[in-house]
């Protein structure tokens, strides 16, 4: 079982999502918070495996409260359910820790997928928060590919991920094997000194490794 904290200081939000939630076989929701405060002391009494989190809450918001969880749990996995999709809450909230980054208006089946593909060491984020990232991004599309580490297929990989596709995806895209995605990430990883798929993903709109094609 998936246990799963709810934090959003919107009853109605916590409710319509423990509805959905509650029909899924592999996920437990264990507990409800209505601010940061609230979800750090949950936190450390139920231990949730996935923490749905607000970002915009009184008393503490979702970055305060994901930086403090992931401090001292680095193995609590944080998928940020929010409204807000521009550069400026984005990057903060995935600086912070946060493994996924989803809107709320994100269909009940794919918040599913999404909880169960972080769960399984993935990074998840909505595809039109990428889609804003991209399409704001600052003078980086002027820099030339010369100045990145990165192999022609290792651009090719990154700009598969970046759209936030799974390795069994990818591979299929590019026609090669699961395996040989697992090492071009690896090396991407290495390269760009990132941790996870998000960062990357960050990396690749922050100097223009991708386009909205």
């Amino acid at each position: 079982m998936i246990k799963v904290l709810i934090v959003d200081d919107h009853h109605v939000v916590r409710r319509g999502l423990l509805f959905f939630l509650k029909t899924q076989k592999d996920i437990e929701v264990v507990g409800e918070a209505s601010n940061g405060k609230e979800a750090i002391e949950l936190t450390a009494s139920l231990q949730p495996d996935i923490i749905l989190m607000d970002l915009v809450m009184p008393e503490m918001d979702g970055i305060q409260a994901t930086k403090h969880i992931k401090a001292k749990y680095p193995n609590i996995q944080i998928i940020m359910l929010t409204s807000f999709s521009d550069r400026d809450h984005v990057v903060p909230a995935i600086e912070a820790g946060a493994a996924g980054y989803q809107l709320k208006d994100i269909e009940p089946d794919e918040l599913v997928l999404a909880i169960r593909r972080v769960m399984d060491g993935e990074n998840i984020m909505h595809p039109q928060v990428t889609t804003q990232l991209i399409q704001n991004q600052e003078m980086t599309s002027e820099l030339p590919h010369m100045l990145h580490p990165l192999t022609n297929r290792e651009q090719d990989v990154l700009g598969e991920l970046t759209k936030g596709k799974s390795n069994k995806e990818i591979a299929s895209s590019l026609f090669v094997t699961e395996k040989t995605v697992k090492t071009h990430i690896s090396n991407i990883f290495a390269k760009l000194e990132v941790q996870d798929r998000t960062q990357a993903a960050l990396y690749a709109v922050k100097h223009g490794l991708t386009t909205t094609e």
